[in-house]
């Protein structure tokens, strides 16, 4: 690893957290491969705070994300659970055995043609069934073999996408992937329903031993592990099991950052009663508990509301997206985390995970809002003060963490990241002697235009900022979902010319009294399903004091 990298090692627990992942992790590939590129600014984003390298038993280089995934059986399709870069030591030893041998031979699930395409630009299976990649990422390994002509981009498309693993681009470790056997992915039958169930699971020695083992591999390689980020299931048993996870994390590992980003799927009907019923019941739980267990806690979803009423999507002006499709809902939320976990990925002057948890959480909020603009707009010919002036007095980006609109509510604190934007647009460029249009206009830098905007926004509230040029690409697998974009992600009056490549992002994370009404509408809707057990009227206590908690009146700065 490189010197100085404080690492962090990420467990994806549930199948809407590994469509998530999945795009994450793609977008984390593809910026190894452009560590080297002269176009990009240097050493913004350290790759090493994620990725692990690592050597095959061939002795061939490996760069792997430091990653703990759990899913249920049924739901890998393609993907072996052993990942394709090593040799299957299991395996070898079975064959080792000199006496009789019986060989069972599942039927293999037929990859995606997308994927199909993918291996084979990336590398060849050996004749010993090891996958050899052509070059690995951020010039480690063998030069990387070339071509007469380069390949159109591989573009999966949406009806061939039925789990995360379709569109997976990034080879995994063998300690990466730990299958929960006993639960079925497809199907009605012996689904992992209900919070109480994803607990039960790590509370079985089998699965709590292997999550352990692989939680000691990746913790004693770190030469300074600052925390864990969990990306977990909210609405189905996996915040159960996320909650089970976060409790023996900070059981184990005391004094490291644990941020828990809860994750929901696209809006859902009334007509499916049972299954609203368990949806808010997982949710209310899974968010008591994960933030006993948490330093912080983000729910992040595309939906209107946490609740039993359903509320439409919500809307992005230059983005159109399909809101029952999770490789479509998926996708925008990969871009938004990979946006606001900046601060504690940078190179230089980073912020640690535990001092943005302790930032955002003070007086026992340690729930917090997410918020994007995506793409950021600017349009060709715009400086940044000129396109932050035309939000006016509204809030900038959209709420993705189903607490409603945020006019009208009061933020206590926030950390704000704005990336793409080229630096030559960071401040307005007036003729000498033109009378600013605005106090934006007159700063000198785009971070001090940043910081005066958030002022003159909020002008009582905590803030942290910051200001990258290094912009979120979506080449594929990422979905065709921007209109009236450049390549570049520029806002354009008429019709773009060529597909978009990167995108400029305006992100945030806060802590926001419109946690209040959402947390009340929550034990409101739990009082209204009238469950007379002690579990539930806990639960409701617990739910009542923590909207107490970003009651408007209670502010640090007050």
């Amino acid at each position: 690893m490189a010197g100085g990298a404080r690492e962090v090692l990420t467990l994806q627990l549930g199948h809407f957290a590994g469509f998530v992942g999945a795009h994450w992790w793609n977008q984390q590939d593809a910026a190894l491969g452009r560590a080297t590129d002269a176009k990009e600014s240097p050493g913004e984003l350290c790759p090493d705070v994620l990725y692990r390298t690592g050597r095959t038993l061939h002795g061939q280089d490996t760069c792997t994300p430091r990653l703990i995934l759990m899913d249920l059986k049924g739901s890998l399709s393609s993907l072996k659970e052993e990942g394709g870069l090593y040799r299957d030591k299991q395996l070898d030893a079975a064959i080792a055995w000199q006496g009789k041998l019986t060989t069972h031979k599942e039927e293999l699930c037929p990859k995606n043609p997308y994927l199909q395409d993918f291996l084979s630009a990336e590398g060849v299976l050996s004749s010993d069934g090891v996958w050899r990649v052509k070059s690995i990422p951020n010039g480690k390994g063998s030069p990387p073999l070339t071509t007469a002509t380069t390949p159109k981009p591989l573009i999966p498309t949406e009806a061939s996408i039925r789990v995360w693993s379709d569109f997976l681009r990034v080879h995994l470790h063998p300690r990466s992937i730990c299958m929960i056997q006993k639960y079925n992915h497809d199907g009605e039958a012996g689904r992992l329903e209900a919070f109480g169930q994803g607990e039960s699971v790590l509370k079985e020695p089998k699965y709590q031993e292997e999550l352990e083992d692989r939680l000691h591999f990746y913790v004693e390689e770190c030469d300074y592990l600052q925390g864990f980020q969990i990306l977990c299931d909210l609405h189905d048993g996996f915040s159960g099991v996320g909650a089970k996870a976060a409790e023996l994390l900070q059981d184990e590992y005391s004094g490291r950052g644990i941020i828990t980003w809860g994750l929901l799927p696209g809006p859902y009907h009334r007509g499916e009663a049972q299954r609203n019923i368990y949806r808010l019941l997982n949710t209310a739980f899974g968010l008591v508990h994960l933030t006993a267990h948490s330093s912080l806690v983000c729910p992040l979803s595309l939906g209107g509301s946490l609740g039993l009423r359903p509320e439409p999507p919500v809307n992005f002006p230059y983005l159109h997206y399909d809101a029952t499709l999770p490789f479509h809902c998926s996708a925008i939320l990969a871009t938004a985390l990979d946006t606001v976990t900046v601060p504690y990925r940078l190179c230089s002057s980073p912020v640690s995970m535990v001092h943005l948890a302790d930032m955002l959480s003070f007086c026992g909020k340690k729930v917090v809002t997410a918020g994007a603009t995506i793409p950021f707009p600017l349009a060709p010919g715009q400086s940044l003060p000129d396109s932050l002036m035309q939000f006016g007095g509204a809030t900038p980006w959209t709420p993705l963490s189903a607490c409603g609109e945020p006019s009208g509510t009061r933020c206590f604190a926030q950390s704000v990241v704005l990336r793409g934007i080229d630096r030559a647009c960071h401040t307005s460029q007036l003729t000498p002697g033109t009378p600013p249009p605005s106090s934006l206009h007159a700063c000198t830098t785009g971070e001090e235009v940043l910081a005066q905007y958030l002022q003159q926004q909020q002008p009582r509230v905590m803030s942290s900022s910051h200001l990258l040029l290094t912009p979120y690409r979506v080449a594929p697998p990422y979905p065709h979902l921007f209109s009236s974009c450049s390549p570049q992600g520029m806002v354009l009056d008429g019709s773009p010319k060529g597909a978009v490549e990167s995108i400029p992002v305006f992100g945030a994370l806060c802590s926001s009294s419109s946690l209040h009404q959402t947390l009340e509408a929550l034990a409101r809707d739990l009082t209204k399903l009238r469950l007379a057990h002690d579990d539930v009227a806990e639960l409701l206590q617990e739910l009542q004091s923590l909207a107490q908690c970003y009651h408007a009146g209670d502010s640090l700065v007050d």
